[in-house]
């Protein structure tokens, strides 16, 4: 397959207009595996920040694992995909065991939470080791420039693509540049929608640009398919705090907290809802006051679209039993605990914590 010398002008291309990013600028395996968590399904804008106040506050693996999960879910709290910051936690505790940070990328691989793509990143640009990273980024350009119809979402059409990185990958010590401006260029350059092919470096050799196909490429074999799902809660009060509820199991959000929850298969009234069996009898107490502050607001996740009512109960004393572990809190107190970003969102708009 001809590459038109495909690395050379990439890499060309990097150094004129590379990205100034904190992680770049160290070898540290501790800062770049945490950048590449963080980036995981996060853009770079987003990322940012978080990076800097995580790196503030768990300096090295010995921070980290010092911290309680909570602690670390509370600073992680934003972002979503909250298995990354849980995973972060347990890898910490497994550097500390090994006596510091794994040097080649089997070692990196066997980290809780790291992958192919993320355990070559850190072996590139740490160590210099010649692994070829294949992220989104990779994918697009990869399949744009070569008019690869292998689907990315498919066991062959992932070997494909790894072993076409692995293959375009420069020798020496210009291999972690490379890396870096494969995903710089699907970045800035070849985005998703609306690229920047009439300026772009590339396009006299890019085949779906010649063929006028850069929106079919890469190619999938499947669509996402995404689920709707209907929450209602209710922020209880009573003796001047506030009830919590940690979520448990395997489920999104696991680890965070949240106010009562109720979900149902379908949309359900306010009133419906409060009569039916799922309401403690605690909070239908006769002194009960309930006052429904929103419905029907829509939070997108990557396969689930949430649909969310809210709604106020306030109680004069605190009910013993909700069926669940309960965690009563002041309202300032609140402010300590991780909770989902549709959760956040709700306390702001209503001024609750």
């Amino acid at each position: 397959m001809e590459d038109n010398n495909f690395a050379g002008r990439l890499l060309a291309w990097y150094h004129e207009n590379r990205r100034n990013l904190p992680w770049r600028n160290t070898h540290d395996p501790y800062i770049i595996w945490i950048s590449e968590i963080i980036l995981q399904q996060t853009r770079v804008a987003q990322g940012y920040d978080y990076f800097l106040r995580f790196m503030e506050r768990f300096p090295d693996a010995d921070a980290l694992v010092s911290a309680t999960e909570d602690e670390v879910l509370r600073c992680w709290q934003g972002l979503g995909y909250y298995s990354r910051a849980r995973n972060l936690h347990a890898a910490a505790h497994q550097i500390a065991e090994q006596g510091g940070f794994p040097k080649t990328y089997e070692g990196i691989r066997n980290l809780k939470g790291v992958g192919d793509y993320t355990a070559a990143a850190i072996a590139s640009f740490a160590y210099g080791l010649p692994h070829a990273v294949v992220d989104g980024n990779v994918y697009r350009v990869l399949s744009r420039f070569f008019g690869v119809e292998e689907p990315i979402d498919t066991g062959g059409g992932k070997k494909y693509f790894a072993s076409l990185a692995q293959a375009l990958l420069p020798e020496g010590r210009e291999s972690a540049d490379y890396n870096q401006a494969v995903m710089d260029f699907g970045a800035l350059q070849c985005v998703p929608n609306s690229p920047r092919c009439i300026d772009c470096p590339l396009s006299d050799g890019c085949v779906a640009y010649r063929d006028g196909r850069v929106s079919e490429f890469p190619v999938k074999s499947r669509t996402l398919k995404v689920k709707e799902r209907y929450l209602h809660y209710m922020y209880i009060e009573a003796e001047g705090e506030i009830a919590l509820f940690k979520r448990e199991g395997n489920d999104i959000w696991r680890g965070l907290y949240e106010p009562f929850l109720i979900e149902t298969n379908g949309p359900c009234g306010v009133e419906e809802l409060w009569a039916g069996t799922e309401v403690p009898e605690a909070l239908r107490a006769g002194d009960a006051v309930l006052t429904f502050l929103c419905g029907g607001v829509r939070h997108q996740l990557t396969h689930r679209t949430l649909i969310c009512d809210f709604c106020k109960v306030e109680l004069k004393a605190k009910p013993q039993d909700f069926g669940r572990p309960v965690c009563w809190v002041s309202p300032h107190e609140a402010a300590g605990f991780a909770v989902p970003r549709l959760i956040a969102m709700l306390f702001e708009k209503f001024g609750l914590c």
